[in-house]
């Protein structure tokens, strides 16, 4: 059935749009837990703000926050929700079309096609429609799939900002990535590499064929060898699983070396922040927890890689979004190599 009441409603508030329905299908969810208590439904299609646009989403992303949210766990991802979830859709990652555009925005134009991070924004992405902030977004190209530019925005910003923003990466540089066979990680080796650094890959053993073949210099199955007694020393360590102490990773960085960490236990986190400024005045070592930034400008950087061919999004597998749930209990099982997709439009 057509919208003649959002329509009207839009109209008010003077956007452009095409004609959508009154109802959409999403993945929600109203309580904390497994993949289990994902479910589809046909909920109302959003009205965007006077900042905001509205996306018809052909493709979006699962990424380690979504599982984190999902479970509730850490704990701080309850903050300001402790009984229930702040967000009753999932989905930071997009890939789609501009069908409705608010009064205040003007950044693009009905039709454009555009993907983004919408963490900043409420969320919402495993929907078939979505409002967000226009400054969350980046053109797409035309020789992108949406497919491809789904699996960009937050993997590949984090993967950037960690070996850019805290790494200093330079070319000639000894570069370690824990957790290498995921999104972020698959994106990071290929920033690296593309930079001239000889990169360690560290993961699965299932998943070392894959990073040779991106061209990962070394790789460790992580199940057979402890990376910080190997009496090797790094330039930098891009850490995405925090599974190491601080006294086992400061043997593993040469001095003026640097130490990123982007995910893991939360009790690892904060160890790590109190670690760091002991270890930088006795060791000359820098140890850093990363603080995910999404811009746009980050987003135009890795879409011109991927249009010249530089580098790859690593896709796994697609599911469609009736299929979510098992998407989700993929990426809990650690079985993910680079990143899930899920399709909106079978």
């Amino acid at each position: 059935m057509e919208n003649d009441t959002m329509g009207e409603d839009m109209s008010r508030i003077g956007v452009s749009s095409k004609r959508v329905p009154d109802l959409m299908k999403a993945l929600v969810y109203d309580t904390y837990g497994t993949p289990e208590v994902l479910r589809l439904e046909d909920v109302t299609v959003p009205t965007p703000k006077e900042h905001e646009v509205l996306i018809e989403v052909h493709a979006t992303s699962i990424n380690s926050w979504d599982w984190d949210l999902l479970l509730g766990q850490p704990f701080v991802t309850r903050i300001g929700a402790v009984r229930k979830p702040r967000y009753p859709i999932l989905g930071a990652d997009v890939a789609g079309t501009f069908v409705a555009v608010g009064g205040a925005a003007g950044q693009f134009q009905v039709g454009d096609r555009v993907f983004g991070d919408l963490s900043a924004c409420n969320w919402g992405g495993f929907a078939e429609y979505v409002c967000a902030s226009e400054t969350a977004l980046t053109p797409i190209p035309a020789g992108i799939t949406y497919v491809q530019a789904a699996a960009i925005p937050q993997a590949a910003v984090l993967a950037l900002q960690g070996l850019r923003n805290r790494g200093t990466l330079q070319q000639g540089q000894r570069i370690l990535i824990n957790g290498a066979g995921g999104g972020v990680g698959t994106f990071a080796l290929q920033y690296a590499k593309l930079h001239g650094a000889e990169v360690t890959c560290v993961d699965y053993g299932e998943k070392l064929e894959m990073l040779q073949a991106l061209g990962s210099d070394h790789v460790i199955d992580y199940r057979n060898e402890d990376y910080t007694a190997q009496g090797i020393t790094y330039d930098v360590i891009l850490d995405v699983i925090g599974n190491r102490k601080v006294t086992a990773l400061k043997r593993a960085l040469r001095s003026g070396g640097r130490y990123v960490m982007i995910g893991g236990p939360m009790g690892r986190i904060v160890l790590n922040l109190l670690w760091a400024p002991i270890v930088s005045k006795l060791e000359n070592k820098k140890i850093s927890v990363l603080v995910h930034r999404p811009n746009a400008e980050d987003q135009s950087e890795w879409i011109e890689l991927v249009e010249s061919g530089h580098v790859i999004p690593i896709i796994d597998q697609q599911y469609p979004l009736r299929e979510a749930p098992q998407a989700f209990r993929d990426m809990g099982a650690g079985r993910v190599k680079g990143k899930t997709i899920i399709i909106m439009k079978e």
